[in-house]
Parts: C-alpha cells; sequence; structure tokens
C-alpha cells in the first residue's frame, strides 16, 4: 500500500513509520501542514492516516481533512482521534469520513493501525467497482437501445403472406450483483424496396458489445442506400455490401466480420432468391407434410463479409409453395447449450433441436410459433439463458 501519515506528536510519528513501513508498502509521515499539503495529489497514495488534532488543533485537521477530500477525491482516509476528541467526528463524517481508530495514551492503538488501513483501502475499491460496474450498465444499456432503434418495426406484411420477427440479445449476465442484458450484433430486417418485392435479411456481427453494434449499424445505413431494383440479384447485392464494409474502419478493426443471410422474395411468383455470406440456411417447412429442409447447401455458402474485398457470392432460388414457412436465423438458436452438470451438456440445440421445434409447432399461428421456438431453446438451456444473440424471421405463405 501507499501510505501517507499526517501526525501531530513526531515520537507517535516515528513508532508509525517503523511500523507501517516495510517492503510492501511506500509510506510518507508529515509533522507540518506544509509537508501535507505538497504530498496532495491524486493517484499518489492509496490512504491517509490522519490524527484529528493535525498538525496543532481539531479545526486544523478538519481544514486539512476537507483540503485532503478536495485534493484526492475517492481515496479513504483514517482518523486517529482520542477519546475526549470523539465528539468532533459528526463534522468529519459529514464531510465524507467513513473510517476512525480511538488512540490511547499508551500508544497501544498502533497494532490496530495496519488492519484498519486495509479494511479502509478494501471498502474504498469495492466502492469505485460498484461504481463502475453501474457506469458499464448504464452504457451496455445505451449500446443495446441503439442496437434496437434500427430494428423495424410495424411491417404490413405482402397480401397472401404472414411475417413476424423478433430480436433477443444474449440473456443475463450477472455484474455487480446485478443482472445486465449484453448488447451484442445479431440484427434484422425485412422492407418493401418495391411492388412486389420484400427483402429479408439476418445478419450477425463477430463479437458482443459496441464494436459489434457499430458494425451492424454500419451494415444497415449502406443497406438502406441501395435502390429498390439493385436488391434483386442478391449475389451482387451482397458483393457490394461485402466491398464496402472491407473499407469501413470499424467493421476492420481487430479482425471483425459480419454474417449475412439475404433474400429477395418476388411475391407475385413467389420466387425466393437468396445469398447467404457464412450464414446458417434457412429453413422451408412444407406444412402440409410437416417436412423442414433447408434450401441449400452449405457449399452454396460464401465468406463472411468484411474479411476479403472483391469476394464473388452464390445465388440460389426457390419457390414458396402455397402452405409454407420460412425460418432465418442466427446461431443464437442452434448454439444454445444445456446446463453444465445436465447428462447433455457440450451438446448444442443445433438445427436438428429448431427442425423439431418447427415441426411441433405446426399447429400453432405464426407468433405463436415463434414463441414456442424460443421458449424451446430457453428450456434447453436449463433456464440459464442462450450466451448468444438471437435474431428469428419467421414467414408464411398462405395455403390459398
Amino acid at each position: 500500500m501507499r501510505i501517507l501519515v499526517a501526525w501531530d506528536d513526531p515520537d507517535q510519528a516515528d513508532l508509525l513509520g517503523l511500523y507501517l513501513g516495510n517492503e510492501a508498502n511506500e509510506i510518507k509521515v508529515c509533522l507540518t501542514a506544509q509537508e501535507f499539503v505538497a504530498q496532495n495529489g491524486p493517484g499518489r497514495w492509496d490512504v491517509v492516516l490522519m490524527s484529528l488534532t493535525f498538525p496543532k488543533t481539531a479545526d486544523d485537521g478538519f481544514n486539512y481533512f476537507q483540503l485532503q477530500q478536495e485534493m484526492m477525491p475517492g481515496v479513504p482516509v483514517v482518523m486517529a482521534c482520542r477519546q475526549s476528541e470523539m465528539l468532533s467526528l459528526p463534522r468529519f463524517m459529514t464531510k465524507g469520513l467513513r473510517f476512525y481508530i480511538v488512540r490511547d495514551d499508551n500508544g497501544d492503538f498502533i497494532f490496530l493501525v495496519m488492519s484498519t488501513l486495509e479494511s479502509a483501502v478494501q471498502a474504498a475499491r469495492a466502492e469505485e467497482a460498484k461504481k463502475l460496474t453501474a457506469l458499464l450498465r448504464d452504457e451496455m444499456d445505451g449500446v443495446r437501445r441503439m442496437q434496437e432503434s434500427i430494428i423495424p418495426k410495424g411491417l404490413v406484411p405482402p397480401p397472401g403472406y404472414a411475417i413476424t420477427a423478433r430480436y433477443e440479445p444474449a440473456q443475463v449476465q450477472v455484474v455487480g450483483e446485478m443482472p445486465v442484458v449484453m448488447a451484442g450484433g445479431d440484427y434484422y430486417d425485412l422492407f418493401l424496396p418495391e411492388k412486389n418485392q420484400l427483402a429479408l435479411m439476418v445478419g450477425d456481427a463477430s463479437g458482443h458489445g459496441l464494436k459489434a453494434c457499430m458494425s451492424i449499424m454500419a451494415m444497415h445505413t449502406l443497406i438502406r442506400m441501395f435502390s429498390g431494383a439493385r436488391y434483386r440479384e442478391t449475389a451482387r447485392f451482397v458483393a457490394e455490401i461485402n466491398q464496402r464494409l472491407c473499407d469501413n474502419s470499424i467493421v476492420q478493426s481487430g479482425g471483425g466480420f459480419i454474417t449475412l443471410f439475404y433474400t429477395a422474395i418476388d411475391t407475385a411468383s413467389h420466387e425466393m432468391h437468396w445469398t447467404s455470406a457464412g450464414h446458417p440456411l434457412a429453413l422451408l417447412q412444407n406444412m402440409a407434410t410437416n417436412e423442414v429442409l433447408p434450401i441449400g447447401t452449405d457449399a452454396e455458402t460464401g465468406l463472411p463479409l468484411g474479411i476479403y474485398p472483391d469476394v464473388e457470392y452464390n445465388s440460389g432460388s426457390v419457390p414458396i409453395p402455397p402452405g409454407s414457412r420460412i425460418l432465418i436465423y442466427s446461431d443464437g438458436l442452434t448454439d444454445a447449450l444445456p446446463p453444465q452438470s445436465a447428462v447433455n451438456a457440450g451438446t448444442a440445440y443445433g438445427t436438428q433441436g429448431v427442425v423439431t421445434s418447427l415441426q411441433e409447432s405446426r399447429s400453432l399461428d405464426l407468433e405463436k410459433a415463434l414463441d414456442y421456438l424460443f421458449q424451446k431453446t430457453s428450456d434447453y438451456t436449463g433456464g440459464y439463458g442462450r450466451h448468444d444473440d438471437t435474431s428469428v424471421v419467421l414467414l408464411e405463405r398462405f395455403a390459398t
């Protein structure tokens, strides 16, 4: 510890210097006000031991205590007072004093000084950590709200279709004994760029926190800059987004990247054109047979965005039959893990778990089917929550 002592008795000051001074501590004993003022400053000391009558009277001690509070905010003070001086303590406490020790005439109190100083430092650090945790919580909440601000709301689906979507951040992490909802890099978007055209996408930026959120914000801004016709050619569209993200300093810092599944649906011909940049493939559910299959193969999936420029992406197409559902999702669903104590610990929910949940919810309406999917993955974690962000878009084409 770095200990600053302000004392009114030279003989006791020498004893304190001997007792507190060791290889683990740095100590400075001040017997005059000038010495004490010269040693005050931020970041120099961990704790101050001060006699209440330093350098001569209780009024002196109060004035220099206030000066220390101004010049070294956050550094705890242990005030040493005689039994007869305890009536003076309240005015010190009203100015922030939290720790004191009673001086006896024999000087035996000296043997209690070290433990009192250590307790004061530990308490001050714990309080500072609590404040930092509160600031972190506020900042994370601000990032999360920024991310949620780009999530679309109130889309009216094209005739013959129903759409529901949901984003959930990585679930509760405990910081400072308080729950924190972590901000992350998941994202979905759906909009109608022109007549008979529906654009759907789900993205996932690597990592969590501000950088992942800002990477997604950058991609969202780029996507919305394009004109309606350019959304149709999915491979070209994704390649252009990749090219621009490779020039983006936010995405590039620290080796970040974004996965994206993008699809453009012609709602007149009911043809779905799609491109995947390192993202899980969408699932197509036939409501009549309850068969659920991926719309393509992993070989048709390209590199994530923001890694290399000039990447050529594949495009695929698939008809959307009447009476079918399409699920576009991020790996927060498939990567949900059971508790460590579970028999299947370490085994993720996986694509098969998602397929089974879709099949089990076939009789439910679209919104309830989405609720069921999220609930099943949450149950799989044993109530501990998914450790990654989760974004899902669920689309249904009516049978008639």
